[in-house]
């Protein structure tokens, strides 16, 4: 073991490390969405405080009023035991009962025995039991018997005052014991959903123009048209956020449109004298000297038309339902046309929201490059919830895995076997790989299980 090896070992044993890994699990535990955050930074805080108030009204407020007042109680039980004691042939008992219940508000008995009831078990969460107990043990120092259970509102206290005489009181639960303490949690409690309540209100009005910001940039992004009703609202800086996208999206449309109408004009432009040269070719008649001359206005007629098709890939296009076995219906037909094998299967819904025009293209570029240079293609469509993937596999010769990425670039051409445009303008993928972007997705390239390439195309859905 080296000594790095040695010295990360030694890291990951301290409680640096063991916080580290609680954080990373926290983190994926916790929810991501920024309104359930902030939901929690208010009533993760909220519950904490609360629960060490209620702590310590609970250890200390509680429990003192309980104690001070089963204090009472038991100096009253004591001051009766004393006047019993002072007069122990009875003569005063109804005077000392009288007293008990208009002085003490205290029901007693006097009566004759010395039995005192067996012991019930001792309640674990009943403060009253366990103090009144302790005051009992610790003013009169007498055998005695009691019951606080039950949702009675008297508390039975029986003492043996004598080795035949046992004294029984009963007195009111609340003065020996704080019953009112619940109205203190519930006014918490209902306090806490009422500012939980109002905090959600606001939350709701903070987030939701974060929503609608992200919203406007996901249909971007999808190539789709801003909605409408987008506004930059909410704090100041949110609205520069929604102000600076808004201005971000006007720049980037009008440098697609510049470069779309430069391609155009260009294309039109150049289609004009290519006209006059195939115009001037034809009046020269039949000539051998001039067939290479033929051949290079053909392939600049090919690569204009590329360059158009590249142009309206880029124009603009409403977003609208497209039905996949219809798209691949047409393929089935060019692929028969062709003396092709071609087979399609679809899983999950068959209409999908894409700009049509311009999604045909796509798959139909890669598509006919797969009929080019295969005699198998495969077509598998998988439309979830959230994304939208066709994975276009053939047979056919492939492309190496160091030019993958350079197929993608406008003009490229391969010298090898498979050339992705043999017409010659090499822009089949990347126009693809442009339509897949602009909807927000990708074209990848990989090895296919028939031997030859595999193309996925993943947009969302």
């Amino acid at each position: 073991m080296t000594a790095f090896e040695t010295f990360k070992r030694e890291i990951e044993r301290t409680p640096l490390a063991g916080w580290r890994n609680v954080a990373k699990w926290l983190r994926r535990r916790l929810p991501t969405g920024l309104y359930t955050r902030s939901l929690l930074i208010i009533i993760i805080p909220m519950v904490l405080l609360q629960s060490v108030v209620a702590f310590v009204f609970m250890e200390r407020h509680w429990q003192l009023v309980t104690e001070r007042l089963s204090m009472a109680v038991t100096r009253d039980i004591a001051a009766i035991i004393d006047l019993i004691d002072t007069f122990p042939d009875g003569s005063a008992n109804a005077e000392i009962v009288r007293i008990a219940r208009d002085r003490m508000n205290l029901n007693i008995a006097i009566e004759k025995g010395n039995d005192l009831p067996p012991p019930q078990p001792k309640p674990f969460f009943n403060i009253l039991d366990h103090i009144l107990s302790a005051q009992i043990t610790k003013q009169i120092r007498l055998p005695f018997w009691i019951d606080t259970l039950g949702d009675s509102d008297l508390v039975e206290i029986r003492i043996l005052v004598a080795e035949d005489k046992t004294l029984r009181v009963y007195a009111r639960r609340n003065h020996t014991y704080a019953s009112n303490t619940h109205i203190f949690l519930v006014w918490m409690v209902g306090a806490s959903l009422v500012l939980l309540t109002i905090s959600i209100l606001f939350l709701r009005g903070q987030i939701r123009p974060i929503l609608s910001l992200a919203h406007a940039a996901e249909s971007f992004g999808k190539g789709q048209k801003m909605p409408e009703d987008f506004a930059p609202r909410g704090a100041d800086e949110v609205r520069r956020a929604g102000l600076a996208f808004m201005l971000m999206r006007e720049r980037i449309e009008r440098q697609m449109e510049q470069r779309t109408a430069m391609l155009t004009g260009v294309s039109h432009d150049l289609r004009t004298i290519l006209t006059r040269f195939k115009l001037q070719l034809a009046l020269a008649g039949k000539n051998p000297d001039l067939d290479g001359l033929n051949k290079d206005v053909e392939d600049m007629q090919s690569m204009l038309e590329g360059y158009l098709s590249f142009a309206r890939g880029e124009a603009e296009e409403d977003v609208g339902h497209l039905r996949l076995s219809n798209l691949f219906d047409k393929f089935e037909l060019e692929a028969e046309l062709h003396n092709k094998e071609l087979t399609s299967t679809i899983e999950g819904e068959d209409e999908v929201m894409v700009r049509p025009n311009a999604f045909s293209r796509l798959v139909g570029n890669i598509v006919s490059n797969a009929l080019r240079y295969a005699g198998k293609v495969q077509i598998q469509a998988r439309h979830s919830a959230k994304w939208l993937t066709i994975v276009v596999d053939d047979d056919g010769p492939g492309i190496p895995e160091r030019s993958r990425d350079d197929v993608f670039k406008p003009f490229f051409r391969l010298d090898e076997a498979r050339n992705l445009d043999s017409s010659g303008t090499g822009l089949g993928l990347a126009i693809a790989r442009d339509i897949a972007r602009s909807h927000g997705g990708n074209v990848t390239l990989s090895d296919s299980p028939l031997g030859g390439l595999r193309a996925t195309v993943r947009i969302p859905a």
